[in-house]
C-alpha cells in the first residue's frame, strides 16, 4: 500500500524534476568537498576582460599617480627659497611627475598580465597575512639569491666610498630590522627602546678598547651577549605586561640608557662621546701607517694604499654576518620556538591554556632581538670611529620599526628591502633635509592605508601531498 505523499505548494517543481541546464544532483563522493566561496579580486588587477588590455584604466592611474606626486613633490622639490623669495622650478618638478607617471602606466598594464595577477593575488592586503605556497611549490630564490650574492661579492670592488659606505649603512640596518622583526614582526611584543641595546654594542666596543683592551673581534661575540642579557634583564620583570605598557616601559628604558650615556662624563665620555679603534685582520691594519709593532695590510699584500681597505673589511665581514643572521632566524621560525613565537602573537590566551610558558617564549624573542642589536651596535661603531649619545635617539628606535613596518610584519625578505629604501633614500634627499621627516611621514600613512601588511607578506609552504604534513 502507498504512502500518501504530502501537497505541494503551487508552481513547485514534482520531487525528480529539475530546472533545464541544471546538473543531476547524483551521489555525493566521499572526501568530495564542496568549491570555496568566490573573493574578491585584488583591486586593480583584473579590471579588463580576460587577454584585454583596460587602457584607459591604466591612464587614469597615472594621472591619479601624477597628482599625488605634485601634491608630494611640489613643497619639496618645485617650490626653492631664493633670499627672501621663493622661485618655481618647474623642470626638474616635471620630470619626477612623468617619472611617477610611466611607472605607474606601466604598472598597471604589469597588472593586467598573468604575472601581474598572480603578484598582485599574492600581495593583496585583503587576503590576509600569510601566503601559502601550494604543495610542490619551486621557488626562483635559488636563481635570485645566487646572483645576488655574487653581485653583492664584487660590489665593493667598483663602487666610490660614498656608495660603500651607504651600503654599509643599509647592512647594519638589515642587521637592526631582522632583530626587531623577532621581537615585534614574529613575538608580537611592541618595543620602543631597541635602540638601547644597539648603543649597548657600540659603546662596548669604544669602552672595551679604552679601559679593557678589546678589539673588534673580541667585542662582536661579547657584544652579543651584553646586550642579550640586558635584553633578559629588562624583559623578565616586563614581559608579562601588554600593549601600550610594554611600549611605554620599552621606551623609558631607551631614554634612560642615552641620559647615562650622555651625563657620565668620567666613564662614557657624555656628549663629546668616545673614539673607536680600527679594525685588524690577523693583527694587519688598514691604516697608511701601522702602530708600533704592527703590519699594515697594503705593504703585506704588496699593493697600493687605498683607503677603502676598511670599509671593504667592514663591508664582507658584514655580509656574512647578516647572512649568518638570515640562515639562524630562518631555521628558529621554523622550529617550534619559532611558532611559539607567532602563536603567542595571534592568540596568548590560548596558548596559556594550551601549556606554553608565555614568559619565557617572550624573553626568548627579547633576548635573541636584544643580542642582534648589539653586533649591530658595533659595526656602526667600527664604521663611524666615534660614538656619541646623538646616535642613539628615540628617532632610531621609531626608524628601525618603520623598516619592520614597512617590510611586513614577520617577513624577512620585507625587511631587507625596506632597511635598504629607509637608508638610501635618506641619502639621495640629502638636499631636502628638512623635508625627509615630512616625506617619512607620509610614507608611513600610505603603507597603512594600500599595504597595512607591509611590502611583502610571510610564505608559508604547503601541505605535501603525499605525506599530509606542512615541509
Amino acid at each position: 500500500m502507498s504512502q500518501p505523499t504530502a501537497p505541494s505548494s503551487p508552481g513547485a517543481l514534482p520531487p525528480d524534476s529539475q530546472l533545464p541546464g541544471a546538473s543531476a544532483p547524483g551521489p555525493k563522493l566521499p572526501g568530495t568537498q564542496p568549491p570555496p566561496p568566490a573573493t574578491r579580486p585584488p583591486s586593480g588587477a583584473q579590471r579588463a576582460a580576460p587577454g584585454a588590455l583596460d587602457i584607459r584604466q591604466c591612464l587614469l592611474d597615472a594621472v591619479l599617480a601624477g597628482l599625488i606626486a605634485l601634491i608630494v613633490f611640489g613643497p619639496v622639490v618645485g617650490v626653492v627659497l631664493d633670499g627672501y623669495s621663493f622661485n618655481f622650478h618647474a623642470p626638474r618638478l616635471a620630470w619626477i611627475i612623468l617619472a611617477v607617471m610611466v611607472g605607474r602606466f606601466a604598472f598597471s598594464l604589469f597588472l593586467q598580465t598573468g604575472p601581474g595577477l598572480r603578484f598582485a593575488q599574492r600581495f593583496n592586503a585583503d587576503s590576509g597575512g600569510v601566503y601559502v605556497r601550494p604543495a610542490g611549490y619551486k621557488s626562483r630564490l635559488r636563481w635570485i639569491i645566487p646572483l645576488i650574492l655574487i653581485l653583492a661579492a664584487l660590489f665593493p670592488f667598483v663602487a666610490t666610498k660614498y656608495l660603500l659606505t651607504v651600503a654599509i649603512l643599509g647592512l647594519i640596518y638589515v642587521l637592526l630590522g631582522l632583530g626587531l622583526n623577532i621581537v615585534v614582526g614574529l613575538a608580537g611584543l611592541l618595543d620602543l627602546g631597541y635602540v638601547a641595546f644597539y648603543a649597548i654594542g657600540a659603546y662596548g666596543l669604544a669602552l672595551g678598547y679604552e679601559y679593557l683592551g678589546l678589539g673588534f673581534w673580541s667585542m662582536l661575540p661579547l657584544a652579543a651577549i651584553v646586550a642579550g642579557l640586558a635584553g633578559a634583564l629588562l624583559g623578565f620583570p616586563v614581559l608579562r605586561m601588554h600593549g601600550d605598557y610594554l611600549a611605554i616601559v620599552t621606551l623609558g628604558f631607551g631614554e634612560i640608557i642615552r641620559l647615562i650615556l650622555n651625563n657620565w662624563l668620567a666613564f662614557t665620555g657624555g656628549p663629546n662621546g668616545v673614539s673607536v679603534p680600527s679594525p685588524t685582520f690577523f693583527g694587519l691594519e688598514f691604516g697608511r701607517r701601522a702602530r708600533e709593532g704592527g703590519v699594515p695590510v697594503h705593504e703585506f699584500l704588496n699593493i697600493t694604499y687605498n683607503p677603502n681597505l676598511k670599509f671593504i673589511f667592514i663591508y664582507g665581514v658584514l655580509i656574512l654576518v647578516v647572512l649568518l643572521v638570515l640562515y639562524i632566524k630562518h631555521r628558529l621560525t621554523r622550529m617550534p620556538i619559532g611558532r611559539a613565537w607567532e602563536a603567542l602573537r595571534e592568540d596568548e590566551i590560548a596558548c596559556r591554556a594550551m601549556g606554553l610558558n608565555h614568559v619565557l617564549v617572550k624573553l626568548s624573542a627579547f633576548t635573541l632581538g636584544a643580542s642582534t642589536a648589539g653586533i649591530a651596535g658595533v659595526f656602526f661603531a667600527t664604521y663611524q670611529g666615534f660614538v656619541n649619545p646623538t646616535s642613539f635617539t628615540f628617532f632610531e628606535s621609531a626608524l628601525i620599526l618603520a623598516i619592520v613596518v614597512l617590510g611586513g610584519m614577520g617577513s624577512t625578505i620585507g625587511v631587507v628591502i625596506a632597511a635598504f629604501v629607509l637608508t638610501v633614500a635618506p641619502e639621495l634627499l640629502r638636499s631636502f633635509a628638512e623635508y625627509r621627516v615630512l616625506l617619512f611621514g607620509i610614507l608611513m600613512v600610505a603603507m597603512m592605508i594600500w599595504r597595512p601588511r607591509g611590502l611583502i607578506r610571510i610564505s608559508r609552504a604547503g601541505f605535501a601531498a603525499r605525506k599530509g604534513v606542512a615541509p
